[in-house]
């Protein structure tokens, strides 16, 4: 295979992007331990025969999405990439929906029950994260499988929906079947319970079966399709240890394997993707391409390489050998340019890299026309911790006006002071004229926007009511 290396100096890379010396990964998935990619394998003990049986014949493989929205977050992309891997190295991948366990909720990681779901939500949930899962899937084939000429052919995602076997049982035979399986002593020394019977909300019965669901899930996929693998955060090894519990007596010999992954967090501590309560979603309708490369295009140089190690397929030495260059040139941002490409490229296809990487060269250019064609979510991640200030547009209005109504300034005296000074821009121009009249088109975007700044980097978003 030919090896093309482009050196980033003055600009982002361009599509197409270099191709890798090596992807595929070997059949034991667990030797991407050194990528950091996994945290623990239940049961402990038999991590030798796991590893023994996923390098001797492929292996079925699943993970769990509960419909809790209508997208899934970057904090779900964790067991995605978990997911390809495994399909990579020859293995069957099955990406379980939760439309049932949905309706019951996981109070693992939580402080509060969830709010219970109407049916129509969680159809409408499971329909739109079913298509997600499969986008991902055929852009990783067609993108980073196939044209980067990595290998024969994957095995397809297997999506199904554990709401469809339930419907099979009724409540006592559930419970007849199932639930004499289950000691309440290991129920109740799950952390996930645990944690929650200490807060004052205590924790409802309706989520004390969440365990029960889920071990029967596995249970279920190892009878119907020989599923001895689950992956899942580190936040589910209770319902994994639940999971193996009820096999262990309803399949006695069928020696199965949890293996979870780390959890990511920000340097904040904040789980990864939803700090200060904002989620960066998969879906496009919710995190526009743009918003996501640039969620990327963001990330701190001390947790880059993480990153880049967890969430991507490139070998490490390619790896190793951009952070070389990153440390060298770190102004020119290119291992967060990359990991950006990568997975913006993962989740919303050529097109969607394209759009993004040509709204980022545009605004860094200045080009003010970009600036109208984008929503008021990818400004605010663009330039986060700008405040946004709605403004009732009123005739005459001046570039002073607004300037005091976004609350640019602390009185007019400043302001006059400053915009005169030209200190004070909008939509990337200098405007040095306290009277001039606001503008469409000029001030103000097609997009109904107007971008404030004053100085160097201190920005403001005006979004004008219709």
């Amino acid at each position: 295979m030919i090896v093309r290396s482009v050196l980033l100096r003055s600009r982002l890379l361009r599509w197409p992007l270099p191709v890798a010396a090596r992807h595929y990964t070997e059949g034991n998935i667990l030797k991407l331990q050194d990528r950091g990619f996994f945290q623990d394998v239940f049961p402990a003990e038999a991590i030798d025969k796991a590893r023994t049986t996923l390098g001797a014949s492929p292996q079925t493989v699943y993970a769990g999405f509960d419909p809790t929205a209508d997208s899934l977050h970057v904090g779900n992309l964790l067991v995605i990439i978990g997911l390809l891997h495994s399909q990579r190295a020859g293995h069957q991948p099955i990406a379980l929906l939760g439309g049932a366990t949905g309706q019951i909720g996981d109070p693992s990681g939580r402080k509060t029950e969830r709010q219970a779901m109407l049916l129509d939500s969680v159809n409408r949930n499971l329909r739109c994260i079913g298509e997600q899962i499969e986008r991902i899937f055929e852009n990783h084939r067609g993108l980073m499988w196939e044209k980067r000429g990595l290998g024969g052919a994957l095995k397809p995602v297997l999506v199904v929906n554990n709401a469809d076997w339930y419907r099979e049982l009724n409540f006592v035979e559930f419970v007849s079947r199932v639930g004499r399986h289950f000691r309440m002593g290991s129920m109740l020394s799950r952390a996930s319970v645990q944690s929650r019977l200490q807060q004052d909300a205590g924790m409802s019965f309706t989520e004390f079966t969440y365990q029960i669901f889920q071990a029967y899930d596995w249970c279920h996929l190892l009878q119907k399709h020989n599923c001895r693998f689950q992956l899942g955060g580190s936040d589910q090894m209770g319902n994994i240890m639940s999971g193996h519990e009820l096999i262990s007596r309803v399949e006695p010999g069928k020696d199965v394997y949890g293996i979870t992954l780390p959890l990511i967090t920000n340097e904040e501590g904040d789980k990864f993707g939803k700090s200060a309560g904002n989620a960066v979603w998969l879906g496009a309708e919710k995190t526009s391409p743009y918003g996501l490369y640039q969620f990327f295009r963001r990330t701190p140089d001390s947790e880059v390489e993480k990153l880049l190690r967890l969430l991507t397929f490139l070998p490490l030495d390619e790896i190793r050998s951009l952070m070389a260059r990153h440390q060298r040139t770190p102004e020119l941002w290119e291992a967060q340019k990359r990991l950006a490409q990568e997975l913006t490229l993962l989740v919303h296809g050529e097109e969607g890299l394209r759009k993004a990487e040509d709204i980022s060269d545009a605004l860094f250019s200045g080009n003010v026309q970009a600036l109208g064609e984008l929503e008021v979510r990818d400004i605010k991640q663009t330039f986060g911790g700008a405040p946004l200030v709605e403004i009732l547009p009123e005739p005459g209005l001046s570039v002073l006006d607004v300037a005091m109504k976004a609350k640019c300034f602390r009185n007019e005296q400043d302001a006059t002071r400053i915009i005169a000074a030209g200190g004070f821009s909008i939509n990337l121009n200098k405007a040095k004229n306290v009277a001039e009249v606001l503008a469409p088109g000029v001030h103000i975007l097609k997009n109904g926007i107007s971008l404030l700044r004053v100085g160097k980097r201190n920005y403001y978003i005006v979004k004008w009511l219709a």
